[in-house]
């Protein structure tokens, strides 16, 4: 007999064995019955929301790309985020994709000679730049160096070769490692404030 089928007037506990049904307390049935019935639901809800989802990304990229065919141009891939307003302004649609970054051996490069800069400049270099240099290479708790503190320091305009140097480092030892895709939901309230339009569970 195939070890899946389960003969009738029996059901499996939670350890696989062969319970006879009449041997199992009618609560403890009607129980099974509501569990399984809600999480069959709650399934079906989560279908629906993934189907909505891909809608919605589909939907905003298409208009997009009509968007721009009036400029001639075009976007590659689906970057970048967009806020998308009704007419009258009462809705409000985000998307955001938030890319996970994590930077490779070439970053031990970059801080090298961002070193060298600051013991070239020490002499009548600014304090704070230099504190917010060795900040950026500071690590948390988990032993992670903050990508934004790192990008933040392409930010600044030195005209230096070993700067630029270490700058194109930092750009190189970029890997994008993944990508979360958002789309929000919001309407304006009687007072003019966007309130999300919650499709989180707990929050409906």
């Amino acid at each position: 007999m195939n070890a899946s089928v389960i003969p009738e007037g029996y059901r499996t506990d939670s350890k696989g064995r062969l319970v006879p049904e009449s041997s199992i307390k009618p609560i403890d049935l009607v129980r099974d019955v509501l569990v399984v019935d809600l999480i069959a639901e709650a399934k079906e809800a989560q279908e629906r929301l993934k189907k909505l989802k891909a809608l919605a990304f589909s939907e905003i990229a298409s208009f997009i790309d009509l968007s721009l065919k009036q400029y001639e141009v075009h976007i590659g891939g689906n970057k970048g985020n967009i806020t998308l307003y009704s007419f009258d302004g009462k809705y409000k649609i985000v998307r955001q994709i938030q890319d996970t970054i994590r930077f490779d051996e070439r970053l031990q490069a970059a801080k090298i000679l961002i070193d060298e800069c600051i013991q070239l400049w020490s002499v009548d270099s600014n304090d704070h730049l230099k504190a917010l240099i060795l900040d950026a290479f500071q690590v948390d708790k988990e032993g992670k160096i903050s990508t934004g503190r790192v990008l933040g320091l392409r930010r600044h305009d030195i005209n230096d070769p070993k700067w630029l140097q270490a700058m194109e480092a930092i750009a190189e030892s970029i890997n994008i490692v993944d990508s979360k895709r958002y789309v929000r939901f919001y309407e304006r309230d009687s007072e003019g404030k966007y309130q999300a339009i919650s499709l989180d569970f707990a929050n409906v």
